[in-house]
C-alpha cells in the first residue's frame, strides 16, 4: 500500500477547475427540494415532522426536505445497529479498511457534486469546500491504513513459561454527532473511524446540513458497506438526541459541536441506565476561544494575512478561528491600521459566486452574532463592520466585523461567538501576551507571529493549546500532519487525523497461554 499523503487542494483561479464547479452547482441545484429518508436497517424511514435544509445566501431556496424523527426511529436505528454489530465485528480489518478506501475513491469521483452541495448547504465558498471535502478523503485514506497498523501483532514483554498476546476489538454501537461548519470532513472522519475498528453506528448529522450526511451515507451504501452498520437518522436533538445519548444499548457518543452540548451529553453519559453493563466513552471536540499572539519581533504583514485568513474564512465559524488578536503594544498601532485595511478588502457575497466571504449558517446563527456584536460595541471601539448586509434574497450576511481596545476580560474575548467578529487586545510584553493567551476556559488552537526563537520555545511550552502553530494561521489543520483537539472546555483531546485517534474506538485484550 502507498503511504498518505495529503489530498491536494485545486486551484480556482483556474479557469477550468471554476468551471467544473460552477457546472456542478447548476447539477445539484436542478435537484433542490426532494425529500430524503431515513436510513435504518438498509430500509427507508420517513417521519411526521420534517426538517428542512436552507441556503444561507438565499433562505428562499430548499436544499432538501428531511425528517424529523423521536425516539420511535432512534430505538429502531440502535436496534439494527445493535444486530449488524454481530457479523460487522468479526469482518476482517482489511476488509473494513477496504469499504474505507473505497469510499475515498468515490468522493474523488463526485468531488465537485460534494463540493457544490456543501457551498449551497452551508454557504462555504469554492475553496473551503474542496479543502473539507479533500479532508474527508484524508480520514478515508488515513483510517484505513491505521486500522491495518492496529490489526497487526502489537508487541507485549515476553514472559518465561507463556505465550501472550495483545489485540484490539471494537466497542460496540456507537452515535455520531457531527457538526454543520465541516459538515462533511468531520461527520466522514468520526464515522468512518467508529465503523473501520468494527463498530456499527446511528448517525445524527446537524440539522443545518443533514445533506452532507446524507451524501456520506449514500456513498456507503454505493460501496457495499452492510445494513445496518451505517444508519442515517435525521432527528429531533433535543428528543431523540437525548435518547441516544442515554440508551443503555450505547456504547460510546462521539460528538463535535459547541461547549454547552457537549458537556450536557457528557453529563448524560455519565449516569447508568437501567440495564447498562459499561461505562459509555464520550469523545468530545468542543469549542474554542482561540487566540494569536502579534509579538514585538513579528513580521507585522505576515501576521496580518494569518490572522484575517484565520478570523475570516468561512465567516469565523471554525472551532479553529481566530477570534483574539493579542498584539504587543510597540507594534500594536501599525497592525491596527494594517488589519483594518486587510478587512476592507474582503468582499462579502454569495457563496456560488465564490466570494471570500459568505453568510453564516443560519437566521439563528445570524441572531447570536449580532448580540455578540452589540456587546462587542460595548466593550471595544468598533475598528471595521459591526452591521447585518441586507440583500434581495434575504441572506444570512454580516459584515466581518473587528473591534480593537477590548480588555482581556470581556465577553467578546471570552465567550465562542463562532462567527465573524474579531477582537484585538493589547498586550504590555510577551509575558503578558501569554497570560491573555491562556486566561479563558478554552484550549483549542493557537499561533504565535516572533522571529525570536526563545520566544517561540517558550509558547511551545507555556501556550497552553491542543494545536499550536508558529508563524502560520490557526487553522487549517491537515489529517496526519496536525492530529487535531484541544484542552479545558475545548473536549477531549481527541487528537483526530492522528495515530492515537482509532484507540478512542477499540479496547484491548490480553490473551496469556500457558506453554
Amino acid at each position: 500500500m502507498k503511504e498518505f499523503h495529503n489530498e491536494s487542494v485545486l486551484d480556482f483561479t483556474r479557469p477550468a477547475n471554476a468551471r467544473k464547479q460552477r457546472a456542478a452547482l447548476d447539477m445539484v441545484r436542478a435537484q433542490f427540494g426532494k425529500e430524503y429518508p431515513n436510513i435504518i436497517g438498509g430500509k427507508k424511514f420517513y417521519s411526521e415532522s420534517k426538517t428542512i435544509s436552507r441556503n444561507p445566501a438565499d433562505p428562499n431556496q430548499v436544499i432538501g426536505v428531511f425528517q424529523k424523527s423521536g425516539p420511535d426511529h432512534a430505538e429502531q436505528a440502535i436496534r439494527a445497529a445493535l444486530k449488524a454489530f454481530e457479523s460487522w465485528k468479526n469482518v476482517p480489518p482489511r476488509r473494513r479498511a477496504q469499504y474505507l478506501f473505497d469510499a475515498a475513491k468515490e468522493i474523488r469521483r463526485r468531488r465537485f457534486e460534494i463540493n457544490a452541495w456543501m457551498i449551497s448547504e452551508v454557504g462555504k465558498n469554492y475553496a473551503e469546500a474542496d479543502a473539507d471535502t479533500c479532508e474527508a478523503i484524508d480520514f478515508l485514506e488515513f483510517y484505513g491504513r491505521e486500522m491495518l497498523r492496529y490489526a497487526q501483532p502489537q508487541p507485549v514483554t515476553p514472559v518465561p513459561g507463556e505465550s501472550n498476546e495483545l489485540f484490539y476489538i471494537p466497542l460496540g454501537v456507537g452515535v455520531i454527532l457531527p457538526p454543520w461548519n465541516f459538515p462533511f470532513a468531520i461527520l466522514v472522519g468520526m464515522t468512518s473511524a467508529a465503523i473501520v475498528t468494527g463498530n456499527t453506528v446511528v448517525l445524527k448529522p446537524s440539522s443545518d446540513s443533514p445533506m452532507m450526511g446524507w451524501l456520506f451515507a449514500e456513498i456507503m451504501r454505493s460501496v457495499g458497506l452492510p445494513n445496518g452498520v451505517l444508519n442515517f437518522l435525521v432527528a429531533s436533538g433535543a428528543e431523540a438526541g437525548d435518547y441516544l445519548v442515554a440508551h443503555p444499548k450505547t456504547r460510546f457518543i462521539a460528538f463535535t459541536g459547541s461547549m454547552e452540548v457537549g458537556l450536557h451529553i457528557n453529563e448524560l453519559a455519565a449516569k447508568p441506565q437501567p440495564g447498562q453493563i459499561w461505562i459509555k466513552r464520550v469523545i468530545a471536540e468542543m469549542g474554542g476561544k482561540d487566540a494569536i499572539i502579534v509579538d514585538s519581533e513579528a513580521d507585522i504583514d505576515a501576521a496580518v494575512q494569518g490572522v484575517v485568513a484565520s478570523a475570516f474564512g468561512f465567516q469565523g465559524q471554525k472551532c479553529s478561528a481566530c477570534s483574539r488578536a493579542i498584539v504587543d503594544k510597540s507594534i500594536y498601532k501599525e497592525f491596527v491600521a494594517k488589519l483594518h485595511d486587510a478587512v476592507a478588502a474582503l468582499d462579502v457575497g454569495p457563496p456560488q459566486e465564490n466570494y471570500p466571504v459568505g453568510p453564516v449558517v443560519s437566521e439563528r446563527q445570524k441572531s447570536t452574532v449580532l448580540r455578540y456584536v452589540e456587546i462587542g460595541k460595548q466593550e471595544g471601539k468598533l475598528l471595521s463592520g459591526g452591521h447585518a448586509i441586507e440583500t434581495q434574497s434575504g441572506g444570512y450576511y454580516i459584515e466581518p466585523t473587528v473591534f480593537v481596545d477590548v480588555k482581556p476580560t470581556a465577553r467578546i474575548a471570552q465567550e465562542e461567538i463562532f462567527g465573524p467578529v474579531l477582537a484585538v487586545i493589547k498586550a504590555r510584553d510577551f509575558d503578558d501576551a501569554l497570560r491573555i493567551a491562556n486566561s479563558t476556559i478554552y484550549g483549542l488552537t493557537g499561533s504565535v507571529y516572533s522571529r525570536n526563537r526563545e520566544k517561540l520555545d517558550r509558547a511551545r511550552i507555556e501556550f497552553h493549546v491542543g494545536n499550536l502553530y508558529f508563524n502560520r494561521k490557526c487553522t487549517g489543520a491537515l489529517v496526519g500532519g496536525h492530529p487535531f483537539g484541544g484542552f479545558n472546555m475545548s473536549g477531549t483531546d481527541s487528537k483526530a487525523g492522528g495515530r492515537d485517534y482509532l484507540l478512542l474506538f477499540l479496547q484491548a485484550k490480553s490473551v496469556s497461554r500457558k506453554l
